[in-house]
């Protein structure tokens, strides 16, 4: 039986195939964060498991976890998404503290609250509760204050007129 998963918890990648007989499997991180996948690391993925070794092979890491001790167990994870408690960084910005931050341009003009972090091949994006979708490139830093938090970015000139202007049209 699986336990349903703490809501506190983040998405940190997936698992692949099995590597090797001995319970190895490979794990695909979504976060550029190592730690993730060191010795000690508690994942999360139905049940709690806990990181014996790791390396890094060929882009993923090959992982030996606590209570998976042959293929069959290890074959048994394979894509099936991980998570993990937050990482206390102060320094770091997390997409779960973007969502829902106000986002205000660099002369102090309020643009929208931020409803999603759109994943896009050139840049993220931060979409807008207006429509309009700001690359992650001009964000210029995250105010972190007293629980709010405000996302600070300078986009092109014009950025925010073609949204309004989709607007008047319709």
């Amino acid at each position: 039986m699986t336990e349903s998963r703490p809501p506190e918890l983040l998405e940190v990648g997936r698992f692949g195939r099995p590597h090797g007989v001995r319970g190895q499997v490979t794990i695909l991180l979504s976060t550029d964060r190592a730690e993730r996948v060191a010795p000690g690391a508690r994942l999360w993925s139905g049940r709690w498991f806990e990181v014996r070794t790791s390396r890094e092979h060929s882009g993923r890491w090959v992982v030996e976890l606590e209570g998976v001790d042959d293929r069959s167990a290890a074959e048994a994870l394979v894509n099936h998404t991980i998570w993990a408690e937050p990482i206390d960084d102060p320094t770091a910005v997390w997409i779960h503290e973007v969502i829902g931050a106000r986002v205000r341009d660099v002369e102090g003009i309020e643009r929208g609250r931020c409803v999603a972090v759109v994943a896009n091949p050139a840049d993220d994006l931060l979409e807008l509760d207006g429509g309009a979708l700001v690359p992650a490139r001009f964000v210029e830093r995250v105010d972190k204050s007293d629980g709010d938090v405000i996302v600070v970015v300078d986009p092109p000139a014009g950025l925010f007129e073609l949204y309004s202007a989709d607007e008047e049209g319709e």
